[in-house]
């Protein structure tokens, strides 16, 4: 077990290193190479500011005008149905539209249920089964110029909504609910 929290620690800088040797080694200009790398990810890291500020706007809007909880109580008795905690339904709409406030909705769950219940598993795999769909088209097809992402959207939504069944039965298999 040490030698993998050992090996953890050095793998990054160590594969870093042998890429700046190998590249010097061919005579490639590595350091001038990383400064333009620098410069361009400054540029697309100031590119994306009017995406991220407008995702960010979109979610508090559809959270603090009451939408998301107007939702959830129009499907509460399918949910209840088939046995998925209607509290996890936030988790499920914000994930693929912001990480960040997906991490916070799980916060809230597990600090109200907690860690080890079935709504803080549920919401824990929730969280690694699916990705930010919304915000990863958006930010970066945007940063790079991508206007045509319906097949991407459709594609991510649909990986989003396995992700999430597959966390339902998996966590309920072993945990029950």
């Amino acid at each position: 077990m040490q030698f993998i929290s050992a090996m953890s620690l050095w793998i990054v800088p160590v594969i870093i290193a042998v890429i700046l040797l190998y590249g010097t080694w061919k005579k490639v200009p590595t350091y001038e190479h990383f400064v333009e790398g620098g410069k361009e990810g400054i540029k697309i890291a100031v590119s994306i500011i009017p995406f991220l500020v407008g995702m960010l706007v979109a979610i508090t809007v559809f959270r603090s005008s009451g939408a998301l909880d107007f939702m959830i109580q129009l499907i509460k008795p399918v949910l209840d149905s088939i046995g998925v905690p209607a509290e996890i339904v936030p988790l499920a709409l914000i994930r693929p539209i912001s990480g960040t406030a997906a991490l916070g909705v799980m916060s809230d769950l597990i600090s109200v249920y907690g860690p080890d219940s079935f709504i803080g598993r549920l919401a824990s795999t929730i969280q690694g089964s699916t990705d930010t769909t919304f915000y990863v088209l958006t930010v970066y097809f945007g940063a790079v110029g991508i206007k045509k992402m319906g097949d991407a959207i459709k594609v991510g939504l649909i990986a989003d909504v396995i992700g999430i069944a597959a966390a339902v039965i998996i966590v309920t298999i072993l945990f029950g609910s």
